[in-house]
């Protein structure tokens, strides 16, 4: 472990993050490397993986002309958070990326940004500010109680929330996965007798949450993704 106990510790987890964001760039670059009319078949993937966030979440949630501008920003982020979260499935990784806060709390300052930057240019940092903290149609009273709860949910809750669920969910999954091999392995190799027949059950509850994380790691890639999408068309359009 390099520089232990600052800001530029490199330890396992940065290792595992190092690797994720390099497959998924060689990926990506491989795919787009030399684009045909005709397209091959690392390339047709990779427009498959591009199309299926423009169309199932930039324009459904934005519009086709919005939804068009923001979908390269909605694919880094779609398939950072899946390259994060995926590793904790991928043999001699063993833990996802995004398990410790500074992934989540990254990715959330990124929505964080591209949110408040489109709803800037959209209305002008006044008019953005007025349409987040003062939503038209409310008697002026009602607004003392109205603006501070707007601006907690706006400027704070959203990034705390897109932060906290992406980082509870893969916490969880890999202390799920941590228990159950552990119980497999010291029931197979150190338990006697009838108890180390109970290292079958606990190997296929591994084996059944090593799929449900999988399943896990995608629902909170296209969670975070759509909720980002929906955060922007929020900023861009009034109340």
């Amino acid at each position: 472990m390099l520089f232990e106990g600052t800001i530029f510790e490199f330890n396992r987890i940065t290792l595992v993050r190092l690797i994720a964001t390099a497959v998924l760039v060689l990926l990506f670059w491989l795919a787009a490397r030399s684009p045909k009319l005709v397209p091959t078949r690392g390339q047709s993937l990779g427009e498959m993986a591009v199309d299926f966030v423009r169309t199932g979440i930039a324009e459904e949630s934005l519009g086709k002309e919005l939804g068009r501008r923001y979908t390269p920003l909605l694919v880094v982020i779609f398939f950072g958070v899946l390259a994060m979260n995926i590793t904790g499935i991928v043999p001699l990784l063993n833990i996802a990326g995004s398990s410790v806060v500074g992934v989540p709390l990254v990715f959330a300052a990124i929505s964080y940004v591209a949110f408040v930057v489109a709803g800037v240019k959209a209305h002008g940092g006044g008019g953005f500010l007025k349409s987040q903290l003062f939503p038209p149609g409310v008697p002026w009273p009602i607004y003392l109680i109205l603006t501070p709860i707007e601006f907690l949910s706006t400027f704070i809750i959203r990034p705390a929330t897109l932060t906290v669920r992406l980082l509870a969910n893969m916490l969880a999954g890999h202390l799920l996965l941590v228990l159950c091999f552990a119980a497999t392995n010291y029931l197979f190799l150190e338990a006697s007798g009838a108890l180390s027949a109970a290292g079958v059950l606990t190997f296929a509850a591994g084996l059944a949450f090593t799929l449900f994380e999988i399943f896990v790691a995608v629902l909170q890639a296209y969670v975070f993704t759509i909720l980002t999408s929906v955060y922007i068309q929020l900023s861009v359009e009034s109340h």
